[in-house]
């Protein structure tokens, strides 16, 4: 008789073992910064291995596709970080007031645009980082229009759970694709 294994075990792939290895315990940053960068990398091992399938949509007359998530999350990344915190004037890379949902409706399969998405995704995550590691606490403030002022704090748990989020969509993004499962 062979052990049966539950479904969110049979995803496998480079790092996966180790991203949820952080701190359990300890300071509140690095458990913070731990727990992020283990969503992340949720996020990009959904898409290892992908191309063009990136784009392919989940159902119509959605337009949400794993591409689109890389591009969504790029300008989510980019809007808290360098927008909110950092007070940059930085506009949305794939979306605007005229387009909202370009993050989605324009994540196409072309290789530079997939190649594109991913550079700008990586961008975003490496200032993010070196904000958040050079801040000087948790409580560094910044503006939003939608929330007011917000913390560090604040934003890294936001950010936590809107890659868990999007995460439970890229789960069912990549079955879809070729029938991967699992965390």
């Amino acid at each position: 008789m062979t052990n049966r294994t539950r479904r969110a075990e049979l995803f496998r792939g480079p790092g996966s073992e180790s991203r949820f290895e952080g701190p359990a315990t300890g300071g509140e940053r690095p458990m913070l910064l731990s727990m992020l960068a283990a969503q992340r990398a949720t996020l990009e091992l959904k898409c290892a291995g992908l191309g063009a399938e990136l784009a392919r949509r989940a159902v119509e007359p959605s337009t949400l596709s794993l591409l689109g998530l890389v591009r969504h999350m790029a300008d989510v990344e980019r809007g808290w970080f360098r927008r909110v915190l950092a007070g940059q004037d930085a506009a949305p890379r794939f979306s605007s007031a005229a387009d909202p949902d370009g993050d989605f409706d324009g994540a196409v399969s072309a290789p530079e645009d997939v190649e594109e998405a991913w550079e700008a995704w990586r961008h975003e995550v490496e200032f993010a980082d070196r904000f958040a590691a050079e801040a000087p606490d948790l409580d560094v403030e910044g503006h939003d229009a939608w929330r007011g002022t917000v913390s560090l704090r604040w934003v890294l748990i936001h950010m936590i759970e809107e890659y868990a989020r999007h995460n439970g969509h890229a789960d069912l993004l990549r079955e879809r694709i070729d029938g991967a499962v699992g965390v």
